[in-house]
């Protein structure tokens, strides 16, 4: 008879912060005065923009249960976006169209974004991934940066709160297409509205050649 593996132990909400502010904790001992968090959501959908946040909650007043915005449900995001932006010292969101997207690719659609939002911050800035954004300050690129960083885990709840509010106003415009349900994203029931009805506005042409016929 095998043995049972011992379950583990639940993290705190108080373990999670201690544990996603290390990277901060370790540049506040370095004198690093104010840092802030950027991450997008956005850049795979179908339809609608790719939305960033830049993100900077003071040490002294750090809100509970931060993480990578896609491992809370809705209800959570939602409750913690409310406390982060009463919290924020810096709190700004950016919005990039699918005719910019088309325009020059979501790559250089999101970096744009992102040095958008980051304009007006001065300090550090530790980013999702994403290099050579020119912003004012030093850039800290951070692979899988939402999981591993309290700033970058904040910045993405508050762009994917974000995006999902005006993905849920594109839905009363758009019914056919489900945006509240799908965010835009290529689910069976968005790619066979796109079929039947055609693309919308809010459509990333260069996104939906796959399934059906584009302009240009």
């Amino acid at each position: 008879m095998s043995e049972q593996k011992p379950k583990r132990r639940r993290e705190t909400p108080e373990e999670k912060l201690e544990r996603l502010t290390q990277i901060e904790r370790e540049l506040w001992a370095q004198g690093a005065p104010s840092i802030a968090g950027i991450d997008e959501v956005g850049r795979g959908p179908l339809a609608g923009p790719v939305v960033t946040a830049c993100v900077s909650i003071p040490r002294d007043r750090l809100v509970l249960g931060v993480d990578d915005s896609k491992k809370l449900s809705e209800k959570r995001r939602e409750a913690i976006y409310e406390q982060l932006v009463a919290a924020a010292d810096y709190c700004r969101t950016c919005f990039v169209g699918p005719e910019v997207i088309d325009e020059i690719n979501i790559l250089n659609a999101t970096k744009r974004a992102m040095e958008t939002c980051g304009a007006e911050f001065r300090g550090l800035f530790l980013i999702d991934a994403v290099q050579g954004l020119h912003l004012p300050g030093e850039v800290r690129p951070i692979v899988h940066g939402d999981a591993l960083s309290y700033m970058i885990g904040a910045a993405s709840i508050v762009a994917k709160v974000t995006r999902d509010r005006y993905m849920v106003e594109l839905d009363a415009k758009y019914p056919m297409y489900g945006f509240a349900r799908n965010k835009g994203y290529g689910t069976a029931e968005h790619i066979a509205a796109l079929k039947k009805y055609g693309p919308c506005p809010e459509h990333r042409r260069s996104f939906i050649g796959h399934f059906v016929e584009v302009d240009g």
